[in-house]
């Protein structure tokens, strides 16, 4: 014996996740298309169908606006627009995904900051959709509907997929767990003048097949794990990946809400 320790000879395992988390810190994350997912993770759809309901309001209205677009790919998926449909979003590259997929279908994409004031005038929809907002800015919706007009979203409900961010980041707080209520948002909204003419939540199974899911996942949608890079969170992810290989998919839970409201008509004389 030389006494000199034996050199490294990397698992299996350790290759693989090597492996599956180069290939998803690589992946682009533009857009809001969740395709990459397919065969590596799944979700539970609410039963409501945002898209097919969203898409029957489009074909009904004369002028809509779509709030924080993403790359535009749910809107796109409408059959058929408004005749004047407009899109905000604020993050560069989205915004040139969602220009080069909407402007030949005639809708108009605006590079906005996602803050107060959107930059339209008042009443100038009567449809206005927005899938998953960052943040509800109830009174720039009511501002921009026009009177009989529709603000028609699917939210991000309290506690979604805190299974996955408690892993990374610990214990929330109440006050974390309580972000995104359901009552709140109707509160909000009727505190901006509108009707609630709808409001229904679920919650929906997640699982995560492999250690590049994941990855992929905190990479794209960047408010669960705030600042998240592989390099920050490496010892989390090798356990991770272990525990996915040794006990199976990691099983989450998503939180989702459906809030229809309505500015309700103004009378002959202006007055509610």
């Amino acid at each position: 014996m030389t006494g000199s320790s034996a050199p490294f000879v990397p698992s299996a395992s350790d290759a693989r996740f090597e492996a599956l988390v180069a290939e998803a810190d690589a992946a682009s994350v533009d857009g809001w298309d969740f395709s990459w997912f397919e065969g590596r993770a799944t979700e539970e759809r609410p039963s409501w169908g945002y898209a097919r309901a969203m898409a029957d309001r489009l074909a009904r209205a004369r002028a809509a606006l779509d709030i924080q677009t993403g790359g535009g790919e749910v809107l796109a998926s409408a059959p058929v627009l408004a005749p004047l449909t407009v899109a905000t979003e604020s993050w560069p590259p989205n915004v040139a995904r969602a220009t080069a997929l909407l402007h030949p279908r005639g809708a108009v994409v605006v590079a906005d900051s996602d803050e107060p004031p959107l930059p339209f005038a008042d009443g100038a929809f009567d449809l206005v959709v927005s899938r998953h907002p960052v943040t509800t800015w109830w009174a720039e919706i009511a501002r921009v509907l026009a009177p009989g007009g529709t603000y028609f979203s699917q939210q991000v409900g309290r506690e979604s997929v805190f299974e996955l961010v408690e892993y990374f980041l610990g214990p929330r707080s109440a006050e974390e767990r309580g972000a995104r209520d359901p009552q709140a948002a109707r509160e909000d909204a009727e505190a901006a003048g509108l009707e609630v003419r709808d409001l229904r939540a679920e919650r929906l199974r997640i699982e995560f097949l492999d250690i590049g899911a994941v990855v992929h996942f905190l990479r794209k949608v960047i408010w669960m794990v705030p600042g998240f890079t592989v390099g920050a969170y490496l010892p989390q992810l090798r356990s991770l990946h272990r525990r996915i290989e040794r006990d199976g998919p990691f099983v989450a839970h998503s939180a989702r809400f459906l809030i229809e409201a309505r500015k309700p008509e103004e009378s002959p004389t202006g007055l509610r």
